[in-house]
C-alpha cells in the first residue's frame, strides 16, 4: 500500500465518521491533506449546515442496514457466525499490536480504515465484496458519501470481476438471516 492510500484510508475514516463538532474542528485539516478523490464529499461537508449534515448521516446510516458501515454484518447479517467475524477483527488488530478500544464494533468501517492506514487494507480485502456493496448502495441512495467509498475501493486492487459480482449477488439476495429458534411458539399457558 502507497503513502498515498494510507492518507485516503485516515481521511475517508475522518469522512464516514459521525459529523459532530470535532468533525467539524478537523475539517480543515482533512481537507489540506485528503487527496483529490475526496474532494467531492468535503466540499459538501463544509458547505452544509452542521445539523443538515448530521441529519443526513443519520438518515444514510442508522435507519437502514443497507447502508451499514460494519463490515461484518455485509457477508454474516444478523446471524451467530458475525460473532466468529468480530473475533477475526481484533485478532487482525492484535497482530499487529494494536489493541481495539473503540466504542463501536471492531467491523466499523472507520476502524477498520484507520487500521488500514496503519497496517495496510487486509480487513478492506477480506471484505471488499461488502465494500462494493456499500459503495452500490450508496450511489443509489444519491449521498455524496458514495464519493468517500468509491475513492476507498478505487484505492485496492483490482476491481476484481469476482469482488462485483459477489457484492452484486449480495445486493440481490440480501445478507444471510438466522432463522434457527424462530419458530413460532406457545405462550406458557396456551394449550
Amino acid at each position: 500500500m502507497t503513502g498515498r492510500d494510507a492518507v485516503l484510508h485516515q481521511a475517508a475514516a475522518l469522512c464516514l465518521a459521525y459529523p459532530d463538532a470535532e468533525f467539524h474542528e478537523r475539517l480543515p485539516l482533512i481537507e489540506a491533506a485528503a487527496p483529490p478523490e475526496l474532494a467531492g464529499f468535503l466540499a459538501y461537508a463544509t458547505t452544509t449546515e452542521p445539523r443538515e449534515l448530521a441529519a443526513h448521516y443519520v438518515q444514510v446510516f442508522d435507519f437502514k442496514n443497507r447502508h451499514s458501515l460494519y463490515l461484518s454484518w455485509w457477508r454474516e447479517g444478523d446471524t451467530r457466525r458475525r460473532g466468529m467475524a468480530l473475533v477475526r477483527f481484533k485478532e487482525a488488530y492484535r497482530a499487529h499490536g494494536l489493541e481495539f478500544t473503540g466504542e463501536e464494533l471492531p467491523d466499523y468501517l472507520p476502524a477498520v480504515l484507520e487500521f488500514s492506514a496503519l497496517a495496510g487494507p487486509e480487513l478492506l480485502l477480506e471484505h471488499r465484496g461488502g465494500l462494493e456493496l456499500l459503495r452500490l448502495a450508496l450511489h443509489e441512495a444519491r449521498t455524496p458519501y458514495a464519493d468517500v467509498l468509491e475513492a476507498v475501493c478505487a484505492s485496492l486492487p483490482g476491481p476484481s470481476p469476482r469482488d462485483r459480482a459477489e457484492a452484486l449477488a449480495l445486493a440481490r439476495s440480501g445478507p444471510p438471516r438466522e432463522t434457527v429458534g424462530l419458530e413460532p411458539f406457545a405462550l406458557i399457558g396456551e394449550h
